[in-house]
């Protein structure tokens, strides 16, 4: 029986777009003002993931303790609130669109590993959030995952799939429960 084997662990494939400098360099300014519970201000905050290549639209939220890898791979449009807690986890891009709700603890993870080789080979995919969307509290969306307009991931549950438009999911893994009507 084959075994998982991390000495033969080889990621050089993947390419963070960011030089070894700016990964440092974001990596510090992360830490002390987009994770750092004492500084509240998204303006801040949105201006810093700017300067570091991020594409945010206008009156984005971003509260504290927010975690995100590599702003160079993040777009946000307008009126989107980053909740508490929320680790971006962007390997490669994610595009949240307007109007999108992430709250508390969610998490939107482009990697994830093989555990079909021996090597534990990593795999990226990219993550499309599209307007309307509301990402509840402690959930996890996976690579690979477009969660369609106005579609709803409910608390604790894991999007490994596309949600369609307007639909509420629930569940590990998430299925629809029920369409979301706006009144």
């Amino acid at each position: 029986m084959i075994k998982t084997d991390l000495s033969r662990y080889d990621n050089s494939w993947y390419e963070t777009r960011g030089s070894s400098m700016k990964r440092i360099i974001w990596y510090f300014i992360n830490v002390l003002f987009i994770l750092n519970p004492f500084n509240p201000s998204s303006g801040i905050k949105v201006r810093l993931l700017r300067l570091f290549g991020a594409k945010i639209g206008k009156k984005v939220v971003i509260k504290p303790r927010v975690n995100i890898k590599y702003p160079w791979n993040l777009s946000i449009g307008d009126y989107s609130w980053i909740g508490e807690n929320v680790w971006i986890d962007n390997l490669t891009q994610v595009t949240i669109g307007s109007n999108v709700c992430i709250s508390q603890g969610a998490m939107l993870l482009c990697g994830n590993h093989n555990y079909k080789s021996a090597a534990f080979d990593l795999m990226t995919g990219k993550i499309k959030i599209e307007d309307g969307v509301w990402i509840c509290a402690q959930s996890v969306v996976c690579p690979r995952v477009t969660m369609h307009s106005h579609s709803v991931l409910g608390i604790n549950s894991v999007a490994n799939h596309d949600l369609e438009g307007y639909g509420i999911y629930l569940g590990i893994p998430a299925v629809k429960i029920r369409d979301r009507i706006i009144e």
